[in-house]
């Protein structure tokens, strides 16, 4: 999955409206219009590459930004702040955070689990909703710094599972 999708996916999974996303990025620090936001959440042809044979799937638009890693990081930021405020930062430390040079389905599950306040507990049970199984330790392993021995990088199907399964918890 591409971090447009990704975006598509949490968008839906939080029910995040048009508005809000604008807000968001610029709190992640990134200024884009309402009509830039529409278009970053447009389906890319790389993402769509599962319903390639559908004769039913929707054309793909164009006319979409390709979210970056830069892009989608900055989201994730803004909406740690969205949802739980800005913090003030620790004398020393700068008031923007630097950006990681992580996978990008890692950076999420760190990134909505601190925005949701969610603990390890609630992060499994995602996946439960979603028909998932997985362990204390693979979730530990997928938490972990990138270069940490038990680094584990968090696969395409985690990342949809983890998403389908909050899309169950917070679209009710």
């Amino acid at each position: 999955m591409d971090n447009n999708d990704l975006l598509i996916r949490l968008r839906y999974a939080l029910d995040i409206k048009n508005k809000d996303m604008v807000e968001i990025f610029k709190l992640g620090g990134v200024e884009l219009s309402k009509e830039e936001v529409l278009k970053v959440l447009t389906k890319t042809p790389e993402s769509d590459e599962e319903d390639d044979d559908s004769i039913w799937a929707e054309p793909v638009n164009e006319d979409y930004i390709k979210a970056d890693d830069h892009l989608f990081e900055s989201f994730l930021n803004g909406l740690i702040i969205f949802k739980r405020g800005r913090q003030e930062p620790k004398p020393g430390q700068p008031e923007i955070p630097a950006l990681t040079n992580e996978r990008s389905n890692n950076l999420l599950l760190k990134k909505v689990k601190i925005a949701l306040q969610l603990n390890s507990e609630d992060v499994l049970e995602i996946w439960d909703l979603a028909g998932v199984t997985v362990t204390r330790g693979e979730l530990g392993a997928l938490l972990r710094k990138v270069g940490h021995k038990n680094y584990k990088e968090c696969g395409d199907r985690y990342a949809r599972n983890f998403l389908k399964g909050l899309a169950i918890k917070y679209r009710k």
